[in-house]
C-alpha cells in the first residue's frame, strides 16, 4: 500500500518538473515512466479494494431489490387498505341503514301511541263533558222546577193574603165604626203577602244560585282535570286521570 503512495508522489513530480508546451496549458511527459508507475500503482491497490467495489456493487443490489420489494409491500398495504376501507365503509352503510330502519320503526309506534293516548283522552274529554252537560240539565231542570214551585207556591200565598185582606176589608167595611182599622189592616195583609212573595221569590234565587254555583265548581274541575290530561300528553306522562267534584262522588256514594 505504501508503493501506490509512492508512485502517485513520483507521478505528481513528474507532471510538475514536465516542460510545458508553448502557448498550451498542456506538458510534455515521459510516457513509459508514466505507464511504469501507472502499473506500479496498480499492482500496489490490494485485492480488498476489488472486493469491495464488489461489496458496493453487490449492495446496489440489495438496495434495488429492498426498494423494489418494499413498492410491491407498498402496493399490496394500500390494496389491502382500500379493500379493507371499502369493506369497514360498506359495513358502516349496512349498520346506518339498520339504524334508520330501526329509529323509523320506534318513530312510527310512538307516533301510534301518542295518537291512541290523544284518542283516549279526547275520550274521556268528551265523556266528562256529556257527564257535565247530563249534569247542567239536570241540575237546571230541578232548579227551574223548584224555582216553579216556590213561585207557584208565593203566589198562591199571595193570593191567598189578599183574598183573606180584600175578605178582611169588605168584612170592615160593613162596619162604619171600624172602617178606618179594616183599611189599615188590609194594607196591612198586603204588603205580609208582598213580603212573603219577595221572601219566596230571594228564596227561589238563592237555590239556583247556589246549584249554578255548585255546577260552576263541578265544572271547573273537569276544565282542570282536561287541562291536566292534555299536558300530561304532550309531556309523554301517559293517559291522565280525571278528578271528580267532592258533590258529585257525595251524590254517586248516595
Amino acid at each position: 500500500m505504501y508503493r501506490v503512495f509512492e508512485a502517485l508522489d513520483e507521478l505528481v513530480a513528474i507532471v510538475e518538473e514536465a516542460r510545458g508546451v508553448p502557448m498550451t496549458a498542456g506538458c510534455v511527459v515521459p510516457r513509459g515512466d508514466m505507464l511504469e508507475l501507472l502499473d506500479d500503482v496498480r499492482d500496489a491497490i490490494p485485492g480488498e479494494l476489488d472486493d469491495a467495489q464488489d461489496v458496493l456493487d453487490h449492495r446496489d443490489k440489495l438496495v434495488g431489490d429492498a426498494r423494489t420489494h418494499a413498492e410491491q409491500a407498498v402496493s399490496s398495504a394500500d390494496a389491502e387498505a382500500a379493500a379493507t376501507l371499502s369493506d369497514a365503509r360498506s359495513e358502516a352503510d349496512r349498520i346506518l341503514a339498520d339504524a334508520k330502519d330501526k329509529a323509523d320503526r320506534m318513530v312510527a309506534e310512538a307516533q301510534a301511541h301518542a295518537e291512541q293516548l290523544v284518542g283516549d283522552a279526547r275520550e274521556d274529554a268528551d265523556r266528562a263533558v256529556a257527564d257535565g252537560q247530563h249534569e247542567y240539565d239536570s241540575l237546571t231542570s230541578r232548579a227551574a222546577a223548584e224555582a216553579e214551585r216556590m213561585v207557584e207556591s208565593g203566589r198562591a200565598s199571595q193570593e191567598r193574603s189578599v183574598a183573606d185582606g180584600l175578605a178582611e176589608q169588605e168584612r170592615l167595611v160593613a162596619q162604619t165604626e171600624v172602617v178606618q182599622a179594616a183599611h189599615a189592616e188590609s194594607a196591612r195583609l198586603v204588603d205580609a203577602a208582598h213580603a212573603e212573595s219577595d221572601r219566596l221569590r230571594g228564596d227561589c234565587d238563592l237555590y239556583v244560585d247556589t246549584k249554578l254555583a255548585e255546577f260552576e265548581e263541578f265544572l271547573t274541575g273537569t276544565v282542570r282535570s282536561v287541562g291536566r290530561g292534555r299536558q300530561q300528553l304532550r309531556t309523554g306522562n301517559g293517559v291522565p286521570t280525571y278528578d271528580e267534584p267532592e258533590e258529585r262522588r257525595s251524590d254517586r256514594r248516595r
